[in-house]
């Protein structure tokens, strides 16, 4: 399959060396690469490519991850049903032929024929029913298992499927039943989480070692040292919709985005992608001896009230503070205008979306603010903790804090004293009250308005913030349920509506999805859609 081989050293960066086959076919003439099904491997369209990040891996296993480093691998080794084509919204059939809804709360999905893992053992609709009652039974803390709610039996100390949560009747059918009616459901087989695994090889009641995982997916994962390198080869098993124009390709792991940029800038790594800061990309740019791709992104950054704390459950203090923050300054000061002020919850593209915030609040105004609190009988300044993790969002999440602590402190309406910890410890401290406000970051688990929904604004969201509204929590139940277009989007309206009302949580802003290539890549700009998925299938390098 592989005639030729050659090294590419990846020197001054980690000192490991790879070697990556060049890409050759026993013909001139092989085939072109494309988008159609033909088989993985033996393509002759692609010389071997390196891409760099700054991402991690928490584990290889779908059972194990629920971040973005992790699934952007998952999604090269693992058939999903369902998969969603660079530059679309709506999903279309991976594993599955097709998957469509009987009714709200039942979903049907045949698979394909014919299917094999790269180990020749065949996939059949036991894997998927496997797979997924395998991610809820783990349900390792640091899995998506939560994602799967709608077919677990909710049991938090013995997590398992639901009784009847999905059917097999064939080999070929998988029949879902959900708890309740869900018109995302379909979009969620899309994702990593729904990634399906050999039950011949993986353990149902624990997590496969990273370096020993296959999948049926486009591409095998051959090499993995973590923290430092992925390699993955083609799948000649492999028959799918998502066929590999080149068959190898390398993962390059950096510890912070400076040697990355060294990587890209002396033609070490052939993209780098996630994250690079803004100053960076503008410097690379202006240089102009690399491409700066941006697509449409979906990133959404924004500030959360602890309303468990005292101060913040006045929602007079919440209002005046979206009335204060000032987006274009924090575009502009703390993010080189690489970033777009957000005014809704729910980012631009989606169905429903509006900007409450601003319609509510229009242009910061310190007058405005001050009547607000006056109105409700606050004395000012008001005295609040602003908390933010100093690298886990990059460099620029510390400038951002800054300019709107600033912001909130010149006004003369409130007294912030700053605080920080690094992730791992932020987690739990913003759960635990040690912050009146505080900094997040998100990207969609799916294409839908509903995931900035109802992961923030039901009963506390996944950051337990003590938020609920049980008019919020009845739309909720509606808009998920709602199958005309037109009505459900008049619902996610009213749900940011309520959203710029209440102040749960304030926006800051939406980003782009941004990648640097040299000028031997290909297909890159195609992959960078809203839905962050780096489909390594799509891409090519000259030699």
């Amino acid at each position: 399959m592989f005639r030729a081989r050659r090294t590419l050293a990846l020197a001054g960066v980690s000192g490991l060396i790879l070697t990556l086959a060049a890409c050759g076919s026993d013909d001139d003439g092989g085939d072109d690469g494309g988008s159609g099904g033909g088989g993985g491997g033996d393509t002759g369209a692609s010389a071997p490519w390196v891409l760099g990040t700054t991402e991690s891996v928490t584990a290889m296993d779908p059972a194990g991850s629920y971040d973005f480093g992790s699934w952007n691998v998952q999604y090269q080794v693992f058939e999903q049903l369902l998969t969603i084509p660079a530059g679309a919204e709506e999903p279309v059939g991976d594993a599955a032929e097709s998957c469509a809804y009987d009714d709200p709360q039942t979903i049907t999905c045949t698979l394909r024929e014919g299917l094999k893992f790269s180990n020749g053992n065949d996939l059949t609709s036991s894997d998927v029913l496997f797979s997924l009652q395998r991610n809820i039974e783990i349900a390792d803390p640091n899995g998506s298992s939560v994602l799967l709610y709608n077919i677990s039996n909710g049991d938090e100390e013995a997590p398992a499927l639901a009784d009847g949560a999905i059917e097999t009747p064939d080999d070929l059918t998988v029949v879902f039943n959900l708890n309740a009616a869900d018109t995302t459901f379909l979009k969620l087989l899309s994702t990593a989480t729904t990634s399906i695994v050999d039950e011949e090889t993986f353990p149902a009641d624990e997590l496969m070692a990273d370096d020993a995982i296959i999948g049926s997916g486009p591409y095998m994962l051959s090499q993995y040292k973590a923290g430092e390198q992925a390699v993955f080869e083609a799948n000649p098993e492999y028959d799918g919709p998502r066929t590999p124009k080149a068959d190898q390709v390398a993962v390059q792991y950096f510890a912070d985005p400076a040697p990355l940029k060294t990587a890209i800038e002396t033609g070490q790594v052939d993209i780098a992608w996630r994250t690079l800061s803004p100053t960076d990309i503008n410097d690379l740019e202006q240089g102009g001896e690399v491409e700066v791709l941006r697509g449409e992104g979906s990133e959404f950054r924004y500030w959360v009230w602890q309303l468990n704390n005292e101060v913040p459950k006045d929602k007079a203090v919440r209002q005046a503070a979206a009335q204060i923050i000032d987006r274009d300054a924090i575009t502009q000061n703390a993010y080189d205008g690489t970033t777009a002020p957000s005014y809704s919850i729910v980012p631009p593209g989606f169905g429903g979306q509006k900007d409450s915030f601003q319609e509510k609040y229009g242009a910061p105004d310190v007058e405005k603010a001050k009547a607000i609190l006056d109105e409700a009988g606050v004395q000012t300044p008001v005295s609040i903790t602003l908390g933010y993790t100093p690298t886990h969002y990059g460099p620029n999440a510390v400038d951002e804090a800054n300019e709107f602590a600033d912001q909130l402190t010149s006004s003369g309406l409130f007294e912030v004293e700053l605080a920080d910890a690094e992730w791992e410890e932020y987690q739990t401290l913003y759960k635990e009250g040690a912050y009146d406000l505080f900094i997040l970051g998100w990207y969609p688990d799916i294409l839908d308005a509903d995931n900035y929904l109802t992961p923030f604004i039901r009963d506390g969201g996944f950051f337990e913030n003590g938020y609920s509204n049980e008019e919020v929590n009845a739309l909720l139940d509606a808009e998920l349920a709602e199958t005309d277009e037109a009505a459900r989007e008049d619902q996610i309206g009213q749900l940011q509506d309520i959203v710029a009302e209440d102040v749960p949580l304030i926006p800051s802003w939406n980003g782009q999805n941004v990648a640097i290539t040299t000028d031997q890549v290909e297909g890159v700009q195609e992959t960078l859609d809203p839905t962050y998925i780096f489909r390594f299938w799509g891409i090519s390098k000259s030699e």
